[in-house]
């Protein structure tokens, strides 16, 4: 049975074969120790070498490490009628590596690093599919001081314009048969990216941020959205810091639609006409003081017509979450901020690199929660998931089908510190790379195990 790299990487094109098996094994490497350094990942000083001088190769680039990924998030795309694409951005500091070259300055003048903008596919259940686009550039330091970001300037000129250029890359990538739905936060509210051409049945879902004239008796977005009656009322389950953590929400609803007018400060404005949007308003009651209660004002191309549809809206626009936490993933599960490595580009090729990692890692976390019952051999190879059962249960008779899914991940996170108490509920990002990281070790120590000794030569030994 291939490996779960091969299959996924199978569109890799590098220009030569040689290269394209080497990303597939650095891809192994990596995914089964994902909090290690590279060395440690690597196993051994050939092939912790062979990495640094893959990401060193200047004929390998970033876009066509990423390439070989996204086409395969493609591929899954297609079995879905809808799929979300959340987008946001992040920041990778690397202050304290002071001898890295080609870095920018980051939100704080003192920090320097890279800009990461991320557009994650997400099945209508909540389960990560593969990373569809990113654009990864550094501030130039020429440029500090200045305001590029102002009201007068196009968006074009911004760096706002990375969601533009998101939307665009996802029309590009994603099957013209799906629907596709475009997830962001306050940042994505600008009016020419809800003014962008998009392909029919490509919507836009996106958190409110300014308030906007709409027109109408009541002309200003806020005021005219609380002039609604409130259309129910219900429970939304919703993350908490860590993702095994949820806590329950009680939210008013209202909905309904307006139209949102051009800015005053629009260079184009007098050209410029009316956006037609729905609008959804979830606002929650008593609120735990420990926490910031729920005020989304969301607004969107999809037609809300009922209060099932704009509860609807309300739990996809929850999974924006996902894109939060594959960043976290890259950060604070594979330490992609503590490489060693000299130079932003070969920063670049790393980050493509651990992204195919990352995403790996969310997947079977929410795959287990959204398909429990499928069987694990559908992620997990039989070598591994006999290694797994025998090593959370050491006086059980191997089972002659594979486990669950659901159960499989649980044992992994069991390895990494899971308790499985009722109280826990199913298990973080965070547990299950430690446990792949242990099931790695074992699968080793099970290999050495089971493989034939080397024969002696006659005369020798």
């Amino acid at each position: 049975m291939e490996s779960w790299a091969t299959d996924e990487l199978r569109h890799a094109d590098l220009g030569d074969k040689r290269l394209n098996k080497r990303l597939i094994k650095i891809v192994e490497n990596l995914a089964a120790h994902p909090e290690a350094s590279v060395p440690q990942a690597s196993g051994t000083w050939a092939e912790t070498k062979a990495t640094y001088r893959f990401w060193d190769l200047k004929q390998v680039t970033p876009e066509a490490i990423r390439r070989a990924h996204t086409l395969s998030t493609g591929e899954r795309v297609n079995a879905c009628t809808t799929v979300l694409v959340v987008q946001d951005t992040t920041n990778l500091d690397f202050t304290s590596h002071s001898a890295v070259k080609g870095l920018g300055y980051l939100d704080s003048v003192h920090a320097k690093g890279l800009k990461v903008h991320s557009a994650l596919a997400v099945s209508s259940l909540g389960v990560p599919l593969g990373l569809v686009h990113q654009e990864v550039w550094t501030r130039d330091y020429k440029d500090l001081g200045k305001k590029p970001h102002g009201r007068c300037c196009e968006t074009k000129d911004k760096e706002s314009q990375r969601w533009l250029t998101a939307l665009k890359a996802t029309q590009e990538a994603l099957p013209a048969e799906v629907r596709v739905i475009t997830v962001a936060d306050q940042e994505a509210d600008i009016y020419d990216l809800m003014a962008a051409p998009r392909r029919t049945d490509h919507e836009l879902l996106i958190r409110g941020c300014h308030d906007r004239r709409v027109g109408g008796e009541v002309p200003y977005l806020w005021d005219a959205m609380h002039s609604k009656a409130v259309q129910g009322r219900y429970t939304l389950t919703l993350q908490g810091k860590e993702d095994s953590e949820t806590r329950e929400a009680v939210l008013t609803v209202r909905y309904g639609s307006l139209e949102i007018q051009p800015p005053h400060h629009h260079k184009r404005r007098a050209q410029l006409r009316p956006i037609a949007l729905n609008a959804v308003l979830v606002e929650e009651e008593g609120a735990p003081a420990e926490v910031e209660p729920v005020r989304w004002l969301l607004l969107t191309t999809l037609a809300v017509d009922s209060l099932d549809v704009a509860k609807q809206v309300v739990l996809w626009y929850s999974y924006r979450w996902l894109i939060e936490r594959y960043h976290y993933v890259l950060k604070s599960g594979c330490h992609i901020e503590k490489l060693q490595l000299e130079a932003a580009d070969r920063i670049q090729r790393a980050l493509a690199t651990y992204c195919i990692v990352a995403w790996r890692l969310l997947w079977l976390t929410y795959e287990a929660r959204r398909h429990p019952d499928a069987p694990c051999n559908q992620a997990l190879s039989d070598e591994e998931w006999h290694c797994l059962f025998h090593a959370t249960h050491p006086s059980s008779t191997l089972p002659e089908q594979p486990p669950t899914l659901r159960e499989a991940v649980r044992w992994i996170a069991q390895l990494g510190g899971f308790l499985g108490r009722k109280r826990d509920g199913e298990p973080g990002v965070k547990t299950v790379w430690r446990g792949l990281r242990r099931l790695a070790d074992i699968l080793i120590g099970w290999t050495l195990a089971h493989s034939q000794p080397p024969q002696l030569t006659p005369g020798y030994g």
